[in-house]
């Protein structure tokens, strides 16, 4: 999907912020942290409108977010029916210790029941190892 159309489809206004970001996040084998994004964009995107375009685009069910072995927020493109406050990206997240990137897997994390008296609101399972990029360049 092309970033217009997900913004169209999203309710949300086209900016050159928020489709310089899109640009950067679609297509990507890997998610991408908010300080990758940073220097990317340059000066086109100040840090406060990045902050706030990445929190818009979680919140839409655009984007879902990752933390990584360092504490490190990063973020890929929902490939589920995610949508506003719900998301359902609930697959495999693999940390690489190499060289640091976060990949989503298409591994779905089997349901889960959790105690009375608490609401799940997402789940996130982050394995950590050697992805095959750097395996095959050891």
């Amino acid at each position: 999907m092309e970033p217009k159309d997900i913004l169209t489809a999203s309710n949300l206004k086209q900016t050159k912020p928020r489709l310089m970001v899109l640009d950067q996040i679609i297509g990507r084998n890997s998610a991408i942290s908010q300080p990758e994004l940073e220097k990317k964009l340059g000066k086109e995107v100040d840090r406060v409108t990045l902050y706030r375009t990445l929190s818009t685009f979680e919140e839409k069910g655009i984007l879902h977010k990752i933390i990584d072995n360092a504490g490190t927020a990063n973020f890929a493109i929902c490939q589920s029916n995610c949508s506003s406050h719900h998301h359902h990206d609930e697959h495999l997240h693999f940390n690489c210790n190499q060289c640091k990137k976060v990949y989503c897997l298409d591994i779905k994390i089997p349901t889960t029941t959790i105690p009375a008296n608490f609401t799940m609101e997402s789940i996130q399972l982050l394995a950590h190892g050697i992805c095959e990029n750097c395996n095959t360049k050891a």
